[in-house]
């Protein structure tokens, strides 16, 4: 099971404070430091000192890490043309010498559209679906070559498909509770397939769904990756877990319930459940990022199980 640690800056977080947490999670031996895609607070956090873009963290970090990979849950499809974002991340993964992974999801959250003049299209799954075939049309075009594309969105013309990744396939990942057109766009465009805070039951029927897609589609299913992104809330002891759900506003039966909270046994049990469904990387959602004694924890007594 890998385990990656998935942070929402949106709700406060400085470049500094994003930085010092990713070199946290290379040193502590986790694969991969993702982040989410907004540009305002949700619940009762105060979101200071004010929104980090994604993929500029995310060349920032590309130059001050080594060995974890990085990415987005997800870059919303909403605040980017399909072919900026190609080279954006393209290039990203030049810095970092190949270690970029892209979640690209439709956009969902109305309120921060409005407060940054960013457009809220009612028709947002078709034009991720136009934006996925962009994106991996342009990476997969041979050099030399050009790429068209005629949507009823976007429309490109004789793009010299430039800048190359390192990579000969960036990880491209799709995740969603949608019951048929979510599968069916993994099962076409995903190595991964990411099932955000959903139940074991919610995730094992899911999970079936892109299964039954991918071979539609024709592709094993077994190609993709499946994954879950779970809140963490990790203690050595009783009290502990009922300060770090405390200092994120949370309830401890409800973490244990929706996530991954408890001591490190109950959190290793329930990583295993998940991964019955065939869940084989987990993201950890850490809301306190200024907590590194919980990154400890969980790297010296959750991910040091689960190797």
């Amino acid at each position: 099971m890998d385990l990656r640690i998935f942070t929402e800056p949106q709700q406060g977080a400085s470049y500094d404070t994003l930085l010092t947490v990713a070199k946290a999670t290379e040193d502590l031996g986790f694969d991969a430091f993702f982040r989410s895609d907004h540009y305002v607070r949700m619940g009762n956090a105060d979101g200071l000192p004010g929104p980090t873009d994604a993929w500029i963290t995310l060349a920032g970090l590309a130059r001050e890490t080594r060995r974890i990979r990085l990415g987005t849950l997800m870059t919303a499809g909403t605040f980017r043309l399909p072919g900026v974002l190609a080279i954006q991340v393209a290039q990203v993964d030049q810095m970092s010498g190949g270690r970029i992974e892209l979640g690209l999801g439709a956009g969902w959250f109305e309120e921060e559209h409005k407060a940054y003049g960013i457009p809220f299209p009612a028709d947002r799954m078709s034009r991720l679906e136009e934006q996925l075939a962009i994106v991996t049309g342009l990476w997969a075009t041979a050099p030399g070559a050009t790429f068209d594309y005629k949507g009823d969105h976007y429309r490109v013309e004789n793009s010299p498909a430039l800048p190359k990744p390192v990579q000969a396939r960036i990880p491209v990942l799709v995740g969603g509770h949608g019951a048929r057109r979510t599968p069916r766009l993994a099962a076409r465009y995903a190595d991964e397939f990411n099932m955000p805070f959903a139940s074991i039951a919610d995730s094992a029927r899911q999970f079936g769904r892109v299964r039954e897609a991918a071979e539609r589609a024709g592709r094993g299913p077994d190609d993709l990756v499946y994954s879950n992104a779970l809140v963490v809330c990790v203690g050595k002891d009783d009290a502990e877990v009922a300060r770090r759900a405390a200092a994120i506003g949370r309830d401890v039966d409800e973490l244990k319930a929706n996530g991954l909270a408890g001591s490190p046994a109950e959190v290793v049990e329930k990583i295993g459940a998940y991964g019955a469904t065939g869940s084989s990387r987990v993201y950890l959602q850490l809301l306190d990022l200024d907590d590194l004694d919980h990154l400890e924890l969980i790297s010296a007594q959750v991910l040091s199980q689960l190797r």
